[in-house]
Parts: C-alpha cells; structure tokens; sequence
C-alpha cells in the first residue's frame, strides 16, 4: 500500500541513533569454543566480528540509549514523544513491554508505548505504522526503536546458528513535516505464518513442528533451516525491492540508497546485482555487526545519516526479511 495523506504536511525522520555492545567477539573467538574458523564464516556469510552484550546491559538500556542518541540528533529542542515502539523478538519481560521502560527512561511518559514482534522486520513495520499513525492525524513524533539480544537465545555450540547473530539497537523519531515533499511515498508488509518451520524459537515439545523426526537442538533457542530461509530470503528481498519500485513508477537508479536488513552478505550481494546498483548505494555492515535482527536497519540507517550520505530530497528504501515469516519495506523521500 502507499499511505495517503489528510493534510499539506509531509513526514520526516527527525533523528537517529544507535548503542551497541563494547564486547566484539570475532570469528577466531568463536574458532576457540566451535568446530569452525573464520574462513568458513566468513565465506558463507560475510560476517567477520559481532557485538555480545554483558550481564549488565540488556535490551531497555541498548534501546533507551539509541532512543536517546536519536532524540538528541534532532536538533537544539527534542521533540516530546507521542508514542514509542519498540520491534524485538527478545523483550525484557512479556510484561511490562520493553516500550514503556523505554520510554520512561528517556523522560517519554506518558506516551504510548508498545512492542511488536516481526524479527528482522520489525524495524521496517515500525516506522510503517509510524508513518500512518502520524499521517493520519492524532501524532506529531513517534519513536522507533528496533533493538535486540540475541546472544540471550542461540544455542552457543550448533554453528550453524551461533555464528550469525549479534546484539545492538538503533532508533529514528518519525516527525510531522512543513515540507509535503518529505513523506513515505510506499510502504509493504507481508507475512506468510505457514512457513513458521524455517525459523522458529520453541520453548517445548508442543512448539516443535509435526515434521519434526526428532529433536536435538536446546529449547528457547534458535532453530532454523538455513538452506530454505536462504532460498526464501533471496526471491523475496528481490521481489520486494521491485514491487516497491513499481508501486512508485521507479528504477533502481532512482534510489539514493538502499537500506536491507543484514541477513547474509550472499543474498544482499545477489540483490544489489541485480539491482544494478554500485557498492555505495546498496548499504551492508553484516562485516562487523552481524546479524541483530531488527536492530540492523536503524544500525544501518544511523551510520548513513550520521556520516552524511543521506540527507533531504534522497529516495531511500528499507527492506526487512525475517522469521514469521515476515518481510515489509518503507519508500521514503527524506
């Protein structure tokens, strides 16, 4: 869909901001501890290094940081947050949600504040919603904070999965424009819950699939089927980036950047082939942060704007793949 407009206003993103752990555990750490090496990662996925948080920071002080640094980077008079999301698949509790400390620790209360759960698209469905709900009327500022732990929920001796994922939050406040210019022009968001199987966290035998001809994993930790997520992963990013491109009467040299989740640098490399766009234009950090499921895109989007390399007037797309299964994508005129 393509979000309408009520009024003369635009949309903007205000500020950025991220936090990630101080610990880097790269592949020859891991090397030490698994039957792996860091050629064997590094060739498979393009990750070298990911951030591992320690027992004294966890997913409400990664995301009130970056919600932070992302209030301050708005200018001289941080705006007063109507509402703050938060997108993770690791909260801190079910109850309360991971938002609403969030919010309180940025001095946010009483906002509204709530947590959805769409893995590695989770950030891209949050600031989506942001866009409506301030399009629509009731909103001027909304948080968006994509932040995860993931150390919390692999299995730290299947090297199929441990090598993968990182730990890090990155967050944007979604404004209200003068400027009818800035808006998102499209937005997606997808789910297809019957292929549950490729990625799943089960937390007993009830969770496992039917199919399943035994179980040797851990439970409350990470399954996935990398050959199947992988083909999935592939089509689906591709055909996303198209429809959103389509939707706008767009060609890919159109777009000032292209912000995807970090999944695997195989399949971003694939796309951006594809895509027929430079190296420059097609942003991919998985080198040093790993997988961080619905941090990636804020951690993606903070480091561009942070350095410069996007700013007023670009068309930038952002693109998320995950468990679900999910996928959404977010066209904006910044």
């Amino acid at each position: 869909m393509s979000p309408g407009s009520n009024s003369a206003s635009g949309l903007r993103i205000a500020g950025t901001g991220f936090s990630v752990p101080q610990r880097v555990v790269d592949n020859a750490e891991l090397a030490q501890s698994i039957d792996t090496s860091d050629e064997w990662i590094t060739q498979r996925t393009g990750i070298r290094q990911r951030r591992i948080a320690g027992g004294d920071v966890g997913v409400r002080e990664l995301g009130s940081a970056a919600l932070r640094m992302a209030l301050d980077n708005c200018g001289d008079a941080p705006p007063a947050l109507d509402l703050v999301i938060c997108a993770t698949l690791t909260p801190e509790m079910c109850c309360p949600s991971t938002a609403a400390r969030i919010a309180a620790e940025v001095g946010a209360a009483p906002a509204g504040a709530m947590d959805i759960s769409a893995a590695c698209s989770g950030f891209v469905y949050g600031i989506n919603l942001a866009a409506c709900l301030i399009d629509s009327g009731p909103y001027r500022h909304v948080g968006v904070v994509g932040v995860e732990m993931l150390s919390q929920i692999v299995d730290w001796n299947d090297r199929r999965t441990c090598v993968l994922f990182g730990d890090g939050a990155g967050a944007a406040v979604i404004s209200r424009s003068d400027d009818p210019e800035q808006a998102c022009l499209h937005q997606s968001m997808a789910s297809d819950g019957g292929k549950w199987e490729m990625l799943y966290c089960p937390r007993s035998e009830d969770d496992l699939p039917p199919s399943l001809n035994g179980f040797t994993g851990q439970y409350n930790t990470l399954q996935m089927n990398g050959r199947e997520v992988y083909k999935f992963a592939v089509t689906t990013l591709e055909r996303t980036i198209d429809e959103a491109l389509e939707s706008c009467g767009l060609k890919p040299a159109d777009l000032a950047m292209v912000i995807p989740h970090q999944s695997n640098l195989r399949i971003l490399e694939s796309a951006r082939d594809r895509l027929g766009l430079p190296d420059d234009r097609f942003y991919i950090n998985i080198d040093r942060y790993g997988n961080t499921s619905a941090a990636s895109v804020p951690i993606c989007l903070h480091e561009l704007a942070d350095a410069g390399r996007v700013g007023k007037g670009d068309l930038v797309l952002f693109v998320g793949i995950g468990g679900g299964l999910t996928w959404a994508s977010s066209l904006w005129r910044l």
